[in-house]
């Protein structure tokens, strides 16, 4: 574990702009004889953790250059450093990647691209990814319903609100605080 996160503080300490090739660069000296996935995951992890949503989807690029089997956890770590960093537009991105390369979205992602909306104000996008969700086998939590719910709500779209309010009230999905404040 401590490797790993001599990993991580090296790429941080690059430039928050950090260059393709210098990125890449540490991958390759860090990781010569390739990664495995649950390590891919850890780091990645990590790297939204620190905020560092620029170096994240570097390293989902140079996995995608190495060729590398990417997953849902992988987008899932990379979408949700976008959910921090208010980039609306990288988790949409993301979400048509994971699509044309057949990768499926859990309700992990899912959640973190509409809080990706949600912080972007994209109160429709986040509406709309809401629909999907209930129209799909994805399962929606109250993270789902909080965060589409607040979309709204930084939207000034109170009605849309108590109606996601009401549909999770009669799905019996756990209300929580977030739920409430919103509406």
């Amino acid at each position: 574990e401590d490797w790993l996160q001599n990993v991580v503080q090296a790429l941080l300490r690059l430039e928050v702009q950090a260059s393709e090739a210098e990125v890449y660069s540490a991958l390759d000296q860090a990781f010569p004889a390739g990664l495995d996935p649950r390590t891919s995951t850890r780091l990645l992890s990590r790297l939204a953790r620190s905020d560092a949503v620029h170096r994240a989807l570097l390293v989902l690029s140079w996995h995608t250059m190495n060729r590398y089997e990417l997953n849902c956890y992988h987008y899932s770590a990379v979408v949700d450093a976008c959910a921090k960093a208010s980039v609306w537009t990288r988790a949409l991105h993301l979400l048509d990647v994971m699509a044309e390369t057949a990768v499926e979205a859990d309700v992990i992602v899912l959640n973190a691209a509409i809080s990706a909306f949600e912080k972007g104000g994209q109160w429709q996008k986040a509406l709309h990814l809401f629909r999907v969700m209930a129209q799909s086998i994805a399962e929606s939590n109250t993270i789902t319903f909080s965060a589409a719910i607040s979309a709204c709500e930084k939207g000034s779209q109170w009605q849309r609100a108590m109606w996601i309010f009401n549909v999770m009230v009669e799905s019996r999905t756990e209300l929580d605080a977030i739920a409430f404040n919103a509406t």
